[in-house]
């Protein structure tokens, strides 16, 4: 069985595949302090009782663009899994080109996305990710990752717009009741603007970058807030929770598995 770990500025998802199927998924939030052990204990309970041991997993992968995270989930593979986890990196094989300027700038979060999403559901396509920040990637019909855009995810906006107003409160991300867009007080208006404001960054942008493009686009939307957004507008085709985890799968099938390292002591490691 394969372990992924997509760890994220907010989330991490671990997740087992079987090779037919995902067996589990799992969220934790993320925090850079938490230690091998700490994760161990919480994997390891929830691996028990789908009915997975440690010895059933026989490979892992990582994805993650929080490289302070990075040591501690390597140290979970290798020290409970007795397996060398494939990292995401951009000088991986995936099969297709980037079309960067800088490819190795590019968050593999970004390319797992779109590896996943082209091995899925096909080229040219739109990927959304609602995710810490709101990133559009831009994928070719031949698979060529053109880039994209990064914006403010919406937890982030709301967050800044709570602690920069003193009288503005925190207010929770929902689509405002009845659907309309003029707020009668302080509450409704802000989760008017917050989610119709997000709605209109949605479609305009993917407007201008269909237009830019030239050609007919698939748009395929990911992340813990795709579902809410796809009450507001229909310019999603596809909604698709697992497409990073997926992603992480299909890198992990391209390249070779890495020998396990032994070395436990971060200090030689890193050095």
């Amino acid at each position: 069985m394969l372990l992924v770990i997509d760890a994220g500025n907010t989330n991490a998802v671990f997740a087992v595949d079987d090779g037919e199927k995902w067996r589990g998924t799992w969220r934790i939030s993320m925090q850079t302090q938490r230690t091998s052990d700490e994760y161990a204990v919480w994997l390891l309970t929830l691996l028990h009782n789908e009915g997975i041991a440690p010895e059933d997993i026989t490979g892992a992968a990582i994805g993650t663009v929080v490289p302070a995270a990075f040591y501690h989930l390597r140290q979970l593979c290798r020290q409970y899994f007795n397996v060398e986890p494939l990292v995401a990196s951009p000088r991986l094989d995936w099969g297709f080109q980037i079309a960067l300027d800088n490819p190795t700038e590019v968050g593999v979060d970004r390319l797992l996305n779109g590896l996943a999403a082209q091995r899925l559901y096909g080229g040219p396509l739109v990927v959304i990710d609602f995710g810490t920040a709101t990133t559009f990637d831009v994928v070719a019909e031949d698979g060529t990752y053109l880039g994209g855009i990064i914006a403010p995810g919406i937890n982030l906006s709301v967050e800044a717009l709570h602690m920069a107003a003193a009288r503005l409160p925190r207010i929770g991300i929902g689509r405002p009741e009845g659907g309309l867009v003029i707020g009668k007080n302080t509450n409704t208006a802000m989760r008017s603007g917050v989610f119709w404001g997000y709605v209109g960054l949605i479609e305009g942008l993917v407007e201008r970058v269909k237009r830019e493009f030239g050609a007919p686009m698939k748009v395929l939307a990911t992340g813990g807030l795709a579902p809410l957004f796809s009450e507001g507008t229909q310019v999603f085709d596809h909604i698709d929770p697992e497409l990073t985890i997926n992603g992480l799968r299909f890198l992990f099938e391209r390249n070779p598995e890495p020998p396990l390292h032994t070395i436990t002591d971060s200090t030689q490691e890193e050095g």
